[in-house]
């Protein structure tokens, strides 16, 4: 077996590690200097701000943000804002790398970037999230910009989020700037599709690992991890395409059913208000560890980074796993589930999809023009199906997993990027 082991907790964050990883590995397949690597390893800016909130009841309390531009070689900087206790700077740095490659690698013309703020949103009222929001906007105003910066979604924040970010941008810049942030509302410019497209993508990619495989969606089983809005859709996807999802899972827990779920009524059952997937009534109650090892062909790890670890990866039994979240895998889970001949499709290329379409909204708001949701649909598969057949063929030429291909292709686009533009002054 390959000798790769996660690194110890005392050491930095299981994510940015991994991000360190997969780059030092494509660096040394296209023989990069140490200049140029270590270039690509640092991000280009960081801003850690602080964020005071006035609560409801007339208390303050201070929260810590950030913003990480990883990279700008290859056009503005474009990523998600996070709410979500776990946040941290090393957290972030490691997704605006990843943001950099999952841009390069489906041809779209952005840098990475990624922001967000230690909170959990649930624990906020309404108006207390709208006023964290707007008092995080102002702080990381210098940063941000539709040729500068350009926010999206990302875990705990929505399209509503978006609405805030834009109005206060708009509010400070004196006119209405709808281009500052992608996956907003449609009323104020966002895109039909936009909503879905993250796990629109993590089905296309899905079904494409399939059939490479020499598998009929229809006759094949998956389990999914995380059913929020990544998860929940992607599973719909998967059903409507014929495959059978057995088993879904939220922070609460998961759901099994040996005869296939059916998506819809579980979907239901959380709109209806129900706390988590857990005492579904047509499903019995199953682990996040014991979904994340059912014989199914296809699993799809859609919550947060860092669960498929040395040891979790050696109970595996999916033919295929599809990473819909942002490094559900460590470095030494990737390297036992190669070594066991698991297909991986990398996060970079799997859920490229939300970043393809917040290219096409903010496109529409340059042009100030709308497109209908069958030419959306339609470029969102040819990025994603195109950027998987690249990937594919270079793994085959090369001899190497999906994961280093992709990794070589987009560190490779914006390596050139650098070279190209120089080095100032």
């Amino acid at each position: 077996m390959t000798a790769v082991q996660d690194a110890p907790v005392s050491r930095e964050p299981t994510a940015l590690i991994s991000a360190r990883t997969q780059l030092d590995d494509a660096a040394e397949l296209l023989r990069l200097d140490d200049g140029l690597r270590a270039t690509l390893a640092h991000p280009r800016r960081a801003l850690a701000v602080s964020v005071p909130l006035r609560r409801d009841d007339g208390r303050v309390e201070v929260y810590r943000g950030f913003r990480v531009q990883h990279n700008l070689a290859r056009g503005p900087a474009k990523g998600g804002l996070r709410f979500h206790p776990s946040v941290n700077l090393a957290e972030i740095t490691a997704l605006s790398m990843w943001m950099t490659w999952k841009c390069a690698l489906i041809s779209v013309p952005f840098g990475g970037a990624k922001g967000g703020i230690a909170v959990d949103p649930r624990s906020l009222s309404r108006h207390e999230l709208e006023r964290l929001t707007r008092r995080y906007t102002s702080e990381i105003l210098p940063l941000i910009g539709p040729e500068q910066d350009i926010p999206a979604p990302d875990v705990g924040t929505d399209e509503q989020t978006m609405a805030w970010v834009m109005d206060t941008y708009s509010v400070n810049a004196g006119y209405s700037v709808p281009g500052v942030v992608t996956g907003k509302p449609i009323s104020l410019g966002g895109s039909i599709g936009r909503a879905g497209a993250t796990a629109r993508g993590v089905s296309i990619a899905a079904l494409a690992a399939l059939r490479d495989s020499g598998r009929d969606p229809a006759h094949c089983t998956a389990a999914v991890q995380g059913f929020g809005n990544v998860g929940a859709l992607t599973a719909q996807y998967l059903t409507d395409a014929g495959v059978k999802v057995l088993a879904v899972s939220d922070i609460g827990g998961g759901t099994h059913n040996s005869a296939g779920l059916d998506i819809t009524t579980v979907r239901r059952h959380l709109t209806d208000g129900a706390p988590t997937v857990v005492g579904y009534p047509c499903g019995e109650p199953i682990g996040q560890t014991d979904l994340l090892g059912l014989d199914v062909d296809l699993l799809v790890p859609a919550a947060l980074g860092g669960v498929l670890t040395t040891d979790i990866a050696r109970t595996v039994r999916a033919a295929i796993v599809v990473e819909g979240a942002n490094g559900p895998t460590t470095p030494g889970g990737d390297a036992v589930l190669a070594d066991r001949g698991i297909l991986v499709v990398p996060d970079i290329l799997a859920n490229a999809g939300g970043v393809a379409v917040s290219y096409l909204e903010w496109v529409q708001n340059v042009q100030a023009h709308s497109w209908a949701e069958d030419r959306i649909d339609t470029r969102l598969r040819d990025l994603i199906e195109r950027s998987y057949a690249e990937a594919t063929n270079t793994a085959r030429d090369r001899g190497i997993s999906l994961r280093r291909a992709a990794n070589v292709i987009a560190v490779g686009r914006v390596a050139t990027a650098i070279r190209q533009r120089g080095l100032y002054p």
